[in-house]
Order: C-alpha cells, then sequence, then structure tokens
C-alpha cells in the first residue's frame, strides 16, 4: 500500500487528461510545491525517458530526477526517482467512465530517503505531501475541466 493515495473524477476524456498530465511543462500548473519541471531526453517520452522537477521541499529548493517506468498512453504511468536525498514513487492511472465522456484519475505516491532524506521524508517529506495531495487533485482537476469547457 502507498503511503499516498487519491481518485478524482474529471468532466474530460481519457486522451485530454493524458496529454495534460503527461507533458512535464504543465506540473507546476498543478503541483504547489512544483517549481518547475522538464523532459531530459530527446524525442517522444518512453520507459527509460528522465523529468527533471524543482520542487520546494520545506524552505529548500530541490531538483530531483524521475524516470519512468511504466509508460502506457493513456492508461498509466509511473516514476521512480533516481537521484538525490528524497525519491518519491509515483503511479498514476486514468480510468474511462460515463462511456469515455469523463475520468477517473488514480494516483499513489511513495517516499525513499537516502542520506539525510531519511530525515527528511518523515519530519518534512511526507507532512508537506499530506497537506499538498488534495491542492493538487482540485488544482489538477480545475486545470482539466477548463482546458476542455
Amino acid at each position: 500500500m502507498s503511503d499516498f493515495h487519491e481518485s478524482i473524477d474529471v468532466d474530460a476524456t481519457p486522451d485530454d487528461v493524458w496529454a495534460y498530465v503527461i507533458d512535464p511543462s504543465h506540473l507546476p500548473e498543478w503541483q504547489a510545491s512544483a517549481v518547475s519541471a522538464e523532459q531530459l531526453d530527446p524525442g517522444p517520452t518512453a520507459v527509460g525517458s528522465r523529468v527533471r522537477v524543482t520542487r520546494h521541499v520545506g524552505s529548500r529548493e530541490m531538483p530531483m530526477t524521475m524516470e519512468y517506468t511504466e509508460y502506457d498512453p493513456p492508461r498509466a504511468w509511473t516514476l521512480q526517482g533516481v537521484d538525490g536525498p528524497v525519491r518519491g514513487h509515483f503511479h498514476g492511472e486514468i480510468l474511462p467512465i460515463d462511456e469515455g465522456r469523463r475520468s477517473r484519475v488514480i494516483m499513489d505516491l511513495d517516499f525513499e530517503g537516502k542520506g539525510m532524506g531519511k530525515v527528511l521524508v518523515p519530519l518534512v517529506v511526507r507532512r508537506q505531501v499530506r497537506k499538498e495531495f488534495p491542492v493538487n487533485e482540485r488544482l489538477l482537476k480545475n486545470r482539466l475541466e477548463h482546458r476542455t469547457a
């Protein structure tokens, strides 16, 4: 079981949801701690592609590299942190509902601490994510529903 599990229903098709959530440039629009995000590898995204995300963690900005370990458009994707003291493991799924007119977005997030991250994860990161995850859900829903309106 993951540390954090959330599910939201949005008034957008799975293809529209996929196109939005998979584009790293949108991350700061719907994730409160994300300062910036960029794809590191040229070409289309696939398993093994990497994304650099800079986040506010506590009072610091921390860059971290995430690598796709699953990429199944427009259904599921998994990213694993590969560097830094705090390494996230994120899994997302998009399920069609209402005959594909709407979508259910399911998100699971876990963390692993390395070095000073072993202290940061329980004292700072989990507390921050506990507050931020519901905000991120609302931001994502709002962005998706207003993009397709």
